[in-house]
């Protein structure tokens, strides 16, 4: 029994011992191997690999992936117009180097974002102090993140890394001038607004006068060809009646008697005093004679 469990015992000191031996790589990070603190080797390439046991060698893992810095506060920066702007950006970076890596930074990668934020940041100082507002909103932005990536270039190396991308996410003012700019844009569009109104009245007063224009020329040209028209049918009237009269004079006479009585006892209010033996009461006594006019 006792050699069996010290067989046991020695089997499990040995699969410990190779265990603590081996390890695996995956395609998602580095290996760094470390030997007696110091950096013995690297591995970049995914598989089983082995080391010397604890405390001789031990293995620090690395994630080769990109990894992504936002910016951790919004400052603003002046403009060549002498505005302030915030700037949200993020970059986008990886190891590139992993010893130097580690010597930059050691093997938190907190520590690469505490020293990478405010190079970025001022790396965007630069570049935004040499633009006008137009530019960096709308002209030359990608301009202006091309220029920042530049910059950071050489300082990524120093870091161990690789800048793989630098964006800017937003730009906006700081709060008192939104609230100005807001204004200020109010303002125009109230002028814009104003204007058109004024326009609009221009336009109702041109139109409403055009057509009081037209009214005026459309009923002047009505009155015109109805007087036209009436003095035509008096003309014909007149022809007609002298004809007649013309053929009848008699008739014509006691016609124009009786229009005469129509005309002064149209109402029974009416009140005459004339002599009955006159001129006027001629047709009523029977007389049918023509007027002396017509008889001579």
């Amino acid at each position: 029994m006792n050699r069996i469990g010290l067989f046991v015992a020695g089997v499990v000191i040995v699969l410990m011992i190779v265990s603590s031996t081996l390890f695996v790589v995956d395609q998602k990070h580095f290996g760094v191997v470390y030997a007696l603190g110091e950096i013995k080797e690297v591995i970049t390439q995914p598989g089983l690999k082995a080391k010397l046991p604890p405390p001789f060698q031990n293995v620090v893992f690395l994630d080769k992936r990109i990894q992504t810095l936002d910016s951790p506060e919004n400052r603003a920066i002046f403009t060549a117009e002498k505005k302030s702007l915030v700037i949200d950006w993020l970059a986008k970076w990886r190891i590139a180097d992993p010893r130097q890596f580690i010597r930059n930074n050691g093997t938190d990668f907190r520590n690469l974002d505490s020293r990478l934020s405010p190079v970025v940041q001022a790396a965007f100082n630069e570049e935004i102090t040499k633009r006008t507002v137009r530019g960096v909103l709308s002209d030359e932005r990608d301009k202006v993140m091309q220029d920042v990536r530049n910059r950071l270039l050489d300082e990524a190396k120093a870091f161990g890394i690789e800048l793989v991308d630098v964006r800017i996410k937003r730009v906006d003012f700081v709060a008192d001038i939104t609230d100005a700019v807001y204004r200020r844009m109010q303002s125009e569009r109230q002028q814009v607004a104003n204007e058109l109104r004024s326009q609009g009245a221009a336009e109702r007063e041109r139109i409403r006068a055009d057509a009081d224009r037209q009214r005026e020329v459309i009923v002047a040209e009505a009155y015109r060809d109805a007087q036209k028209i009436k003095g035509e049918g008096d003309a014909k009237a007149t022809a007609l009646y002298a004809d007649a009269f013309g053929r009848d004079p008699q008739f014509a006479y006691f016609y124009r008697s009786l229009e005469a009585y129509r005309a002064s006892f149209r109402n029974r209010s009416d009140v005459m005093v004339l002599d009955p033996t006159a001129e006027f009461f001629k047709a009523m006594r029977g007389g049918l004679s023509a007027p002396p006019a017509a008889r001579r």
